[in-house]
C-alpha cells in the first residue's frame, strides 16, 4: 500500500516543538485528553445512530479500552466512536483547524507551561500531549457506517512531518498506540493507569476497560491457585449531576469539574440543582477560580454539556447561557427534550428558554451570595471574571440593576487599594450630586492623577474609575437605583453655578482669542470653550456627550474596525495664568507667530493628557525646548 509522507502546518511544528521540549509537571495529562477525545468520538457515533442506525454497525456497547504492550513499550487507547476517514485523519491530525492559534502558542511561550497545563485542554489540542512520553504516534482508524473495512493509518515521530496509508480495519472507531520513551514506562503499570483514569475520568459514562491479571483458585484443581486476565471496568460511569448532592463529597465535585473543565485547579463554587414543575431538568455547573487565558477569542467555546436522559446531545450548548456568564461549566440534563434536538429547534424552544432564565437566576444569586458571605472568594473572582461578567449590562437589560450590583471599582475614595460597589457609590453621594461620575483610561493611578479629576476632587465627589476597554461602551447613559453614569472625560461639566456666572464675565475678554485658537486647530477640534472640570491645569481635551470614548476608538481599530476619527473639544482653563498672558500678546499684536506656536503646544499637551501622541512630536519638542532655553536666559539675566 503506498505511503503519503506530509508536513505538519507550521503552528503544529511549534506545538509539538514546546510540548516535547518542555518539562511538564503533570505529562499523565496525556491519558485523560486521549480518553476525553474517545469519550467524544463515541458521544458522537452514539448521537448520529439516534436516526442512522448503521452508524452503530450493530455494535452497540460503546467502550474505550486501554491496552498495554511491555514487550513493546506500547500503550494503546481503543474506541468503538465515530472514528475517521483519511482526509479527516489528515485535517483533524495535521492541522490546528481554529483561529487563535498563534494567540495559544504566545500564550504557552510567556508562561511558564509546566504550571499551566489546563491550557491544553481548554484549546482542544490534547491529541498532541501523546508526544510528551511518546517518540511516536501511531492512529488506527475507521469511520462508523461505511461499507467495507477501509481504514486509514496515520503516524509521526513528532519531527514536523507524519505519514498516512490505507489500511484494513475490522471494526469502527479509532486506535491511537503510543510507543513510550523508556524513561515514560511507568505508563504501562496497571496501577499508574488506574490512578489517572480515577483521579481524572472516572465520570466518563462509557466504560473505561483493561484487561488485568490476577490470581484466582483453579476450577479444575481447587488446591491450586492460577494467574488468568479478566477485563475490568476502571471508572464508575456515575451520572454525579443526578445524584443526591448530600451523598458527594466536595473532592468528587472537584474531580468532576477538573475532567469537564480541562482544570488542574478547583472550582470557585458549585452549583447543583435539580428543577422540577413546568420543566424538568438537573443542572450541575461550576463557577470557575481561574479564567481561561482564550476567553475573550471568538472561538471560545461556550455553554454547558446538554444531556438528554443522560445522552449526551451537546458538549457546548450555548443556548442555555447567556454570553456573559460564558465562563460557567457544567451539566445539564433534561427530561423535557427530544433526543434528536438540533441546535436550530433550540434556538426557538420554550423549554430551552425556560431552562436559561433559571441557570442565569441560579447564577448570578450565587455570585451575589458569594460577594455578600465570602468576600475574599469574590475579590479573586471579580479579578478573572469581572469584565466578562460587565457585558451583562449591555446585553441583558432587564437584570441591568442585579449585574450591576455585582460590579467592584476603585474610586476617588479608595485609591488602588480597595474595591467600591455601586450601591456604596449611590449611598455615599453629596446631597446636591445628581450623577454617577466615572473617568476611563489604562491605568488606575494614571486616572487617578489625571487633571480631568480637578474640579470633582475641589467638590469631594467621588469618581469610579474604569480601566476595561469596554466601559465606556457598556455605562453610557447607564441608570443604576435612578442615578444616571456620567463619564467625566466627555460632554460638558457644571458642577460650580458661580465658576460658572465668573466664566461669563471673562467670555468677552478671551471672545477672539479663542476664535485664533478655533481658526488655528480647526482641522483637529470641533470646538474651544471654557472647561469646568478644570481647576489648575490649563486646557483638556473632551469627547463630545454622545462621541466614543478614546480608549473605544483604540480598541475597535486594534480590531481592524474603520471607525472615523471624532474631533474633540479643547476645553481652557480661562483661571490658569497662561490664557491671561497669551491674551496681552494677543491684544498687542495678534500676528504674533509666538502665539500659533502656543496654541500648537497647548494642543499638543492636550493630547498626551488624554493618552494620545502630539499630531508632530519632533516640533513639540523643538517648541519646548525654545521656551525652556528662553525662560533660562531669563533666569540668568534677572
Amino acid at each position: 500500500m503506498t505511503v503519503e509522507k506530509m508536513e505538519f502546518k507550521t503552528e503544529v511544528k511549534q506545538l509539538l516543538d514546546l510540548m516535547i521540549h518542555s518539562l511538564y509537571s503533570h505529562k499523565e495529562v496525556f491519558l485523560r485528553e486521549l480518553v476525553s477525545n474517545a469519550s467524544d468520538a463515541i458521544d458522537r457515533a452514539k448521537y448520529e445512530s439516534l436516526t442512522n442506525q448503521d452508524i452503530a454497525e450493530n455494535d452497540g456497547a460503546w467502550r474505550i479500552k486501554i491496552i498495554t504492550d511491555e514487550a513493546a513499550g506500547t500503550l494503546t487507547v481503543s474506541d468503538n466512536g465515530i472514528g475517521m476517514t483519511k482526509d479527516e485523519a489528515i485535517q483533524a491530525l495535521g492541522t490546528i483547524a481554529r483561529s487563535g492559534t498563534k494567540e495559544f502558542l504566545q500564550a504557552l511561550q510567556q508562561k511558564e507551561i509546566k504550571d499551566n497545563p489546563e491550557l491544553i485542554g481548554q484549546f482542544g489540542v490534547g491529541f498532541y500531549s501523546s508526544f510528551m512520553v511518546a517518540d511516536k504516534v501511531t492512529v488506527i482508524s475507521r469511520k462508523a457506517g461505511q461499507n467495507g473495512n477501509g481504514g486509514v493509518k496515520w503516524e509521526s515521530t513528532g519531527d514536523g512531518s507524519f505519514t498516512v496509508e490505507d489500511v484494513d480495519k475490522a471494526g469502527k472507531g479509532t486506535d491511537v498506540i503510543l510507543h513510550l520513551n523508556r524513561d515514560e514506562r511507568k505508563y504501562l503499570k496497571e496501577w499508574e493507569i488506574k490512578d489517572i483514569i480515577r483521579r481524572y475520568s472516572d465520570f466518563i459514562e462509557h466504560p473505561i476497560v483493561m484487561d488485568v491479571e490476577r490470581e484466582k483458585r483453579s476450577e479444575i484443581d481447587k488446591t491450586q491457585r492460577v494467574r488468568i486476565k479478566e477485563e475490568e471496568t476502571l471508572n464508575s460511569m456515575k451520572a454525579i449531576w443526578l445524584r443526591d448532592k448530600g451523598d458527594i463529597p466536595e473532592e468528587e465535585y472537584n474531580e468532576f469539574y477538573k475532567h469537564i473543565a480541562h482544570d488542574f485547579t478547583n472550582p470557585a463554587k458549585v452549583i447543583h440543582y435539580k428543577a422540577e414543575g413546568t420543566s424538568e431538568f438537573a443542572a450541575l455547573l461550576y463557577i470557575p477560580g481561574k479564567a481561561p487565558f482564550n476567553i475573550l477569542y471568538k472561538d471560545y467555546k461556550m455553554g454547558p454539556a446538554l444531556y438528554v436522559r443522560r445522552v449526551q446531545i451537546m458538549d457546548h450548548c450555548e443556548e442555555l447561557l447567556p454570553p456573559y456568564l460564558r465562563f460557567v461549566k457544567g451539566v445539564v440534563d433534561s427530561s423535557d427534550l427530544p433526543l434528536n434536538v438540533s441546535r436550530e429547534i433550540l434556538q426557538n424552544n420554550r423549554q430551552i428558554d425556560l431552562i436559561k432564565t433559571n441557570l442565569t437566576k441560579k447564577v448570578l444569586d450565587t455570585l451575589a451570595d458569594m460577594k455578600r458571605d465570602e468576600n475574599d472568594k469574590y475579590l479573586e473572582f471579580y479579578k478573572e471574571f469581572g469584565r466578562v461578567i460587565k457585558e451583562g449590562i449591555h446585553y441583558d437589560f432587564a437584570r441591568g440593576e442585579a449585574i450591576a450590583d455585582l460590579l467592584l471599582f476603585p474610586s476617588t475614595r479608595t485609591g488602588e487599594s480597595k474595591l467600591r460597589t455601586l450601591q456604596e457609590y449611590v449611598e455615599g453621594m453629596k446631597d446636591d450630586q445628581q450623577e454617577i461620575y466615572y473617568a476611563g483610561g489604562t491605568s488606575v493611578t494614571e486616572i487617578l492623577k489625571s487633571p480631568y479629576m480637578e474640579a470633582f476632587s475641589e467638590k469631594d465627589y467621588e469618581v469610579l474609575v474604569m480601566v476595561d476597554d469596554i466601559d465606556d461602551f457598556i455605562f453610557s447613559g447607564f441608570e443604576y437605583k435612578g442615578k444616571k453614569m456620567k463619564s467625566i472625560l466627555k460632554g460638558d461639566i457644571h458642577l460650580d453655578k458661580k465658576a460658572d456666572a465668573d466664566q461669563e464675565k471673562v467670555k468677552k475678554e478671551f471672545d477672539r482669542l479663542i476664535e485664533l485658537i478655533k481658526d488655528h486647530l480647526k482641522d483637529h477640534i470641533k470646538d474651544v470653550r471654557f472647561s469646568g472640570r478644570l481647576t489648575g491645569s490649563a486646557c483638556c481635551l473632551v469627547a463630545d456627550e454622545h462621541d466614543m470614548d478614546p480608549q473605544m476608538e483604540k480598541l475597535l481599530k486594534t480590531m481592524g474596525q474603520d471607525v472615523p476619527a471624532a474631533k474633540r473639544i479643547l476645553e481652557i482653563n480661562p483661571n490658569h495664568p497662561l490664557f491671561a498672558a497669551m491674551n496681552t500678546v494677543f491684544e498687542k499684536d495678534k500676528n504674533n507667530p509666538i502665539l500659533k506656536e502656543f496654541i500648537q503646544v497647548l494642543y499638543d499637551q492636550a493630547l498626551l493628557l488624554e493618552g494620545s501622541k502630539p499630531k508632530d512630536p519632533g516640533a513639540f519638542t523643538r517648541i519646548v525646548t525654545t521656551l525652556m532655553v528662553e525662560n533660562l536666559e531669563k533666569n540668568l539675566s534677572a
